[in-house]
């Protein structure tokens, strides 16, 4: 449609997901903080495009954004982008 122009959408990342620094190396665990973490068996990583990836094709460390399952697996990953890592995060819900 010419002359329309898109705004860039935020992705619905829940505010009580933290931000850090995590590793991938061995299938199926991460680390995270110096702890090594499972991956529960319906974890979803999302790349910073916001499409599903598998954990097989991530190496190395990123900054992201997850939230843990009721077992203190890794459930929900979002590979964050350089502006959505310098980016203030969300303030609590009081």
């Amino acid at each position: 449609m010419p002359g329309v122009v898109l705004a860039a959408v935020p992705r619905p990342i829940p505010d009580e997901a933290p931000r850090v620094r995590m590793t991938f190396s061995t299938a199926g665990m991460v680390q995270v903080k110096g702890s090594t973490l499972y991956l529960s068996p319906g974890a979803q990583i999302r790349d910073t495009s916001n499409r599903i990836v598998l954990p097989s094709h991530l190496q190395g460390q990123h900054t992201v954004r997850m939230l843990l399952d009721r077992n203190d697996q890794v459930h929900r990953v979002w590979l964050l982008t350089p502006e959505e890592a310098a980016a203030p995060l969300p303030k609590p819900q009081r």
